[in-house]
C-alpha cells in the first residue's frame, strides 16, 4: 500500500485525487491532507480518509475543524494550520508519494522540503517548477527522488518518452485547445469579457488557469515546465493548437517517428498514472470515447493574437529571477482583469512590462525565489494600476 499525502485536497486536483484513491481500493494509505480555506470539505474529507494530520489555512480555520470531527465523535488527528501545517503534511515521515496541488507559491516550500526529505512528488502545481524550477530541479537531483507530472501535457510527454532514449528526441510538442478566442480576430480582443474567457470550450478549472488559457499563458508555463522537467532548452519545445484536446501531448524523435498520447478530457487518468507509477494499472472508468472522435485538427499558434506565450519563452531564455516575476505578474494581472481593473489585452502588456522592470539577482535558494516573488507583485501592482483605464 504506497502512503500518499495531498497539498490542496480540495481543490479540483485534490478532490480528483481522492477519487483516484476510492477507485483503487487498498492501494493507497491517507496520511496527510492539507486545505485552504474550505473547512467543511476538509472536514468531511478527514472524516472519510482518517489521515493521521490535516492542515488548514488559518488557526480559526483549524478550531472549526477540530469541532466538526468531535461533534461526529471520531478520533482527531493531528491538526495544524499555517506555513507549519502544510509543511508538516508535506514532509510527515510516513509519507512516501507527495501530491503538490496546491494553488499558487503556498505550495512551493513545503514541496521542496518534501523533496529535501526524500519523498516522491507527483506535481500538479505549475508555480513550482515556473517560478522555481532552477532550485527546486538542483534539490530532486541531489536528494535523488523521482518527480512525476501530473499536468496532462506533462504526464503524456512522460509516457510517450518511455518508448526512447534521451539522445533519441528532437523535440517536444505541446497540445493546447486555443481556448475560447481561437477564432476570435485580435481586433476584437480589446473588449473581451471575464465572462467570456471564463468561457473554455473543452475544460473545467479554476479561475486563474481559465485565464491563462485563454491567453495561452498556460502554454508559456508549460514550454517553461517541460524544460526543467525533461532537460530539453525552450527551442526543442513547440506548442501547436490542437482544439479537441484529445491528443495531450506528443514526443518526436530523430528518425522522424512522432508518439502521441492521447486520452478523454479527464484528469483522473493522469493523475492516477502518476501515483501508480512505474506500474499501470486497470481504468479507474476513464475512457476515450471513439466513436465521437471524427478528426484531429492542428494550427500554428498566432503569435501575434497569444503575446504571453513568447513572453514565457523570454522570461526562461534570460532566466535568473524573470520565471519567478512572470508567475506572479500574471497572477497579479489576470485577477485585476476579472475585478475589471485591467482590459484584457492589459494582462500581457502589464506582465512585459514587469519583466522589463525586473532587478536580475541569483536564484540559489527558496528563499531568493520567494523574494523576487514579492517583489514582481509589487512591480505587477503598479503596472495594473497604470492600465487600468
Amino acid at each position: 500500500m504506497k502512503r500518499i499525502a495531498i497539498l490542496g485536497s480540495t481543490g479540483s486536483i485534490g478532490r480528483q485525487c481522492l477519487s483516484v484513491v476510492d477507485s483503487l481500493p487498498g492501494q493507497f494509505e491517507l496520511i496527510g491532507l492539507a486545505a485552504g480555506s474550505n473547512v467543511s470539505l476538509a472536514a468531511e474529507q478527514a472524516l472519510r480518509y482518517s489521515p493521521r494530520v490535516v492542515a488548514v489555512q488559518t488557526e480559526a480555520g483549524a478550531r472549526e475543524l477540530r469541532d466538526k470531527i468531535c461533534a461526529a465523535k471520531r478520533p482527531l488527528p493531528e491538526i495544524l494550520f499555517g506555513t507549519e501545517g502544510i509543511e508538516r503534511v508535506a514532509t510527515h515521515p510516513d509519507v512516501e508519494t507527495l501530491v503538490s496541488a496546491a494553488v499558487g507559491v503556498v505550495g512551493l516550500p513545503a514541496t521542496y522540503k518534501a523533496i529535501e526529505c526524500g519523498k516522491q512528488i507527483a506535481l500538479a502545481n505549475k508555480e513550482v517548477l515556473v517560478a522555481a524550477g532552477e532550485v527546486v530541479m538542483a534539490a530532486v537531483r541531489r536528494h535523488g527522488v523521482s518527480l512525476l507530472p501530473v499536468d496532462s501535457e506533462h504526464n503524456a510527454i512522460h509516457q510517450c518518452l518511455r518508448a526512447g532514449a534521451d539522445r533519441e528526441v528532437k523535440r517536444l510538442v505541446l497540445t493546447a485547445s486555443g481556448g475560447p478566442f481561437r477564432k476570435t480576430p485580435v481586433s476584437k480582443l480589446r473588449h473581451v469579457t471575464p465572462e467570456q474567457a471564463l468561457a473554455h470550450p473543452n475544460w473545467k478549472m479554476g479561475q486563474r488557469i481559465t485565464i491563462d488559457s485563454a491567453t495561452l499563458m498556460n502554454k508559456g508555463f508549460e514550454v517553461i515546465e517541460a524544460c526543467w522537467l525533461f532537460g530539453v532548452s525552450v527551442d526543442n519545445v513547440q506548442v501547436v493548437i490542437h482544439p479537441q484536446s484529445t491528443i495531450h501531448s506528443m514526443v518526436e524523435f530523430v528518425d522522424g517517428s512522432i508518439l502521441a498520447q492521447l486520452g478523454p478530457t479527464d484528469m483522473r487518468m493522469p493523475i492516477q498514472y502518476a501515483l501508480t507509477y512505474p506500474e499501470r494499472v486497470s481504468s479507474n472508468g476513464c475512457a476515450l470515447d471513439w466513436p465521437s472522435l471524427r478528426k484531429l485538427d492542428f494550427e500554428e499558434v498566432p503569435v501575434r493574437k497569444f503575446p504571453c506565450l513568447g513572453l514565457a519563452k523570454d522570461a526562461l531564455r534570460m532566466g535568473g529571477p524573470l520565471p519567478c516575476a512572470l508567475n506572479a505578474a500574471d497572477e497579479v494581472a489576470v485577477a485585476a482583469f476579472l475585478e475589471g481593473k485591467l482590459p484584457f489585452l492589459g494582462i500581457a502588456a502589464a506582465i512585459e512590462r514587469v519583466l522589463e522592470r525586473m532587478p536580475r539577482s541569483a536564484m540559489h535558494r527558496i528563499e531568493d525565489v520567494l523574494a523576487a516573488d514579492l517583489e514582481a507583485r509589487r512591480l505587477a501592482r503598479e503596472e495594473t494600476a497604470r492600465r487600468k483605464e
